[in-house]
């Protein structure tokens, strides 16, 4: 038997669960369009390398959540758990070193294999930005004061805090590994398995883990700050700058880093508290070797995702769409008629429809059923599906149409008049 409901981890969006999406989708675009963003879509499915090779092979993401085949002609795929990845091998395969720095805004599904949860499914959506080829300091501040920005236009600003903290550069990062390395090893068989075996491969992602124990014995780890090089310090402290004169706000976490083995320096996050315990919603960092991992040159690059479902659920509710003009035919034949052939009056019903909406008017036919039954449909709103209710009746039968008028009901007050056919488009005009 067909089975009705969507595959666990994944749900329809039905009408008004859609506009809510695609309004953060379309306010997040203007922002980023008013920076200089320029959008990019890039396949939902990438040769699995793609992934393994820059996210790194003992992260979550390729080891448990990765949705990896093998097709019918022997090529190993996935569906994209992630935007950045993508987007880079894009730009290298285009050979646009020469035009950058380049500015990209994307949208679209993403897919992990993980414990379905409150904002968050195995089929999910993102936005994202990505900065190409501006090496960091002021690049870093643009790329976060954007995601500031997009958070403001979508009215949830005061429900987040900004996190930041370095990674620090190279050096910075090789003296802070050998001191973390030094403090976790005696707690080795306390720590969790995804900790312990990050702590061979990549210390650093310990401090990201979830694990409560782990959580305890960290809160002790040393702090990068204390490994930093001079420069780093410099440049972190111009990101600061940056910001402040941006009048961007933020908290700098010592703990924070982030859970993909690509970033580096500048690592951040947009936290609330206003969805329980996973708190992020907006969240990025600086990634200036991946495209040389990738084997393109040397490119620097910083950006941020951020959770489509989970900024759905602040957001006030969207703009309604607009009430529409509901035009309805009074056919002369009776209802129940075996002829089905059109009558004269829907002929002249669909063509007026047409012209009011060539005219920029939202506009809807009645279909079927008695005028009584197409007139209660236009009184009604039905928000799952996301239809509303209309705002005028245009009623055309024979006697109006022979007469070149229509009658126009104004479905709030319930006051009729009849208009001239030819002057219908500007009488409704009225009614948007």
């Amino acid at each position: 038997m067909l089975k009705l409901q969507p595959v666990p981890g994944t749900h329809d969006l039905l009408p008004e669960a859609a506009l809510r999406h695609r309004h953060v989708v379309e306010t997040a675009y203007a922002v980023a369009r008013s920076y200089g963003y320029q959008p990019i879509d890039t396949p939902i499915i990438e040769f699995t390398e793609v992934f393994r090779r820059t996210l790194g092979d003992t992260s979550d993401i390729v080891t448990k959540e990765m949705y990896a085949f093998t097709d019918k002609g022997g090529d190993n795929l996935t569906l994209r758990p992630e935007g950045t990845a993508g987007v880079v091998r894009a730009l290298i395969g285009a050979d646009l070193k020469q035009e950058l720095p380049v500015k990209l805004f994307y949208a679209g599904p993403m897919f992990r294999r993980e414990r379905p949860q409150k904002g968050r499914q195995r089929q999910f959506h993102q936005i994202g930005v990505e900065l190409l080829g501006v090496e960091m300091g002021l690049g870093d501040a643009e790329v976060i004061a954007l995601g500031a920005d997009v958070l403001r236009a979508l009215g949830v600003a005061d429900k987040a805090v900004l996190h930041i903290n370095t990674l620090g550069d190279s050096e910075s990062r090789r003296a802070y590994r050998d001191k973390l390395v030094d403090f976790l090893r005696p707690y080795g068989d306390q720590l969790s398995a995804d900790s312990q075996l990050r702590l061979e491969t990549n210390p650093l992602r310990t401090l990201d883990s979830k694990d409560a124990g782990d959580r305890r014995i960290i809160a002790d780890a040393p702090r990068i700050e204390d490994s930093l090089t001079g420069s780093a310090r410099e440049t972190f402290a111009r990101v600061l700058g940056w910001l402040d004169d941006a009048g961007v706000a933020y908290q700098i976490d010592q703990r924070l880093v982030r859970g993909l083995d690509y970033y580096c320096d500048t690592a951040f996050e947009f936290v609330t508290d206003a969805l329980g315990a996973q708190g992020t919603i907006l969240a990025g960092g600086r990634y200036d070797g991946l495209a040389e991992t990738m084997g393109g040159r040397q490119m620097p690059g910083i950006g941020w995702a951020a959770g489509v479902e989970r900024l759905a659920m602040l957001v006030a509710d969207p703009p309604s769409p607009p009430r529409p003009i509901w035009v309805v035919p009074i056919a002369p034949r009776a209802e129940g008629a075996a002829d089905d052939r059109p009558s004269a009056e829907e002929r002249a019903a669909w063509r007026l429809v047409q012209e009011l909406r060539r005219s920029g008017l939202a506009a809807e036919i009645g279909f079927g059923g008695s005028l009584r039954f197409r007139l209660n449909k236009a009184s009604k709103e039905y928000p799952r599906s996301g239809k509303r209710n209309a705002r005028a009746a245009v009623l055309l039968g024979e006697d109006e149409r022979a007469r070149g008028v229509a009658t126009v009901r104004d479905m709030d007050t319930g006051q009729q008049s009849e208009v001239p056919l030819d002057a219908l488009a500007r009488h409704l005009a009225a009614f948007r």
